[in-house]
């Protein structure tokens, strides 16, 4: 059975890639780009930098700075009405995963019509899009290489896994530098979100070996360099480390797809507002443990890529080292479990049979090692608050 790889077509990776953005709209024939970012970006001046940039190779720019943190259905309206109003021939999606998920949705919301419950998974949509370029200004989410993008609902807080090829970006542009700026909690909520990323794929069920390739790298990376870069925002070599490994294990996970963590952390994301990155580092230990089982031999391999375990190892030492590695990282960067994290205890308890629901309904966890039963996600989500 053949498997289907992709990529963006281009990518821009290095200090100072930003600074070729002007190149790669005139590669792609873009003439008149609309920037979506968030106001985070517009206040710290480099919205204004990058619409800079475009004006600078002659292009005719518009700025949307209207995205919101996991963003959801209903701000994606002025965002669809900003694409129509300059007549946008591609979209640039600027900042964390939030803005280059909104980037995405609209691309495909301007040229595809209806509502992103449309899209919703298990799709695919391979259908009209406008381009899509992404810029990164986090290491984590690696929506910038993924042929995915994730919308809540407005109407149910039902976070929506929308995938396929025309969600994946033509161009990315990867630059380290702009993740200088980034606070330890940001660093460590979305390292711990690509090391969910490469794990995932590599213990995923659609695992191949070009993301497994990918994966591995993006570990044995991460297992060095994030501790640094959370220690030490201004280490510029841990931060480019960590961009290029982020950037690897979204390809990784677009091309294997990723598992129960992220079935589960959907749900908590849509309901309680938890930062992706956050919510999957709340769930990683716990199900790391429930699901070596079905994958002994590749979590024992993930362990030894992180540095968790010994070539010599066995399986099962190695497996288990990692469970270990996990819970000693998350708190060496200081994760919250749900509870310590202020959510509440009787709407967690009250809404757990429907966040497994929704967790099973995204087809996630179908991929993982161990497929796990409705009760199994309860009992799980109920384990780590």
């Amino acid at each position: 059975m053949s498997t289907s790889i992709s990529f963006p077509r281009f990518l821009r990776m290095g200090p100072g890639a930003v600074e070729d953005l002007g190149q790669v709209l005139d590669d792609l024939g873009v003439e008149r780009p609309l920037l979506v970012t968030d106001k985070f970006m517009v206040s710290t001046g480099a919205a204004d930098r990058v619409m800079g940039i475009i004006a600078a190779a002659g292009k005719t720019g518009a700025l949307f700075a209207e995205t919101v943190p996991d963003p959801t259905t209903d701000s994606l309206t002025a965002g669809v009405a900003a694409v129509a109003a300059h007549d946008a021939d591609a979209v640039i999606g600027f900042g964390g995963g939030s803005p280059m998920d909104t980037a995405k949705a609209l691309s495909v919301l301007s040229k595809g019509g209806g509502v992103m419950r449309d899209y919703k998974a298990p799709g695919p949509y391979t259908g009209p899009a406008l381009p899509i370029i992404a810029i990164p200004t986090t290491a984590g989410s690696g929506s910038e290489a993924t042929q995915f993008t994730v919308i809540t609902d407005s109407e149910s807080d039902e976070k929506m896994l929308c995938p396929g090829l025309s969600f994946l970006p033509i161009a990315s542009v990867v630059d380290p530098e702009l993740t200088m700026s980034m606070p330890p909690r940001l660093t460590a909520d979305t390292g711990v979100d690509a090391l969910t990323h490469a794990i995932e794929a590599y213990v995923s069920k659609k695992a191949n070996p070009i993301s497994d390739a990918l994966a591995l790298n993006a570990m044995r990376t991460i297992g060095k360099f994030l501790v640094r870069a959370y220690t030490d925002g201004d280490d510029a070599e841990a931060r480019a480390a960590m961009m290029a490994a982020s950037t690897q294990a979204g390809m990784a996970f677009s091309n294997a797809s990723v598992c129960l963590v992220h079935g589960m952390s959907r749900p908590i994301g849509g309901h309680f507002h938890v930062a992706h990155g956050l919510s999957n580092a709340m769930l990683l230990p716990a199900v790391t443990a429930f699901s070596i089982p079905g994958a002994p031999e590749r979590y024992a391999e993930c362990a030894r890529q992180l540095g968790a375990a010994h070539e010599g190892d066995g399986d099962d030492v190695a497996s288990a080292a990692l469970v270990t590695y996990i819970e000693n990282l998350c708190a060496t960067v200081e994760v919250p479990s749900p509870s310590a994290h202020g959510l509440d205890a009787d709407k967690w308890e009250k809404l757990v049979p429907l966040m497994a629901e929704q967790a099973l309904a995204s087809g996630s966890p179908n991929n993982n090692p161990v497929v796990p039963t409705a009760q199994q996600i309860e009992e799980l989500y109920r384990q780590v608050f």
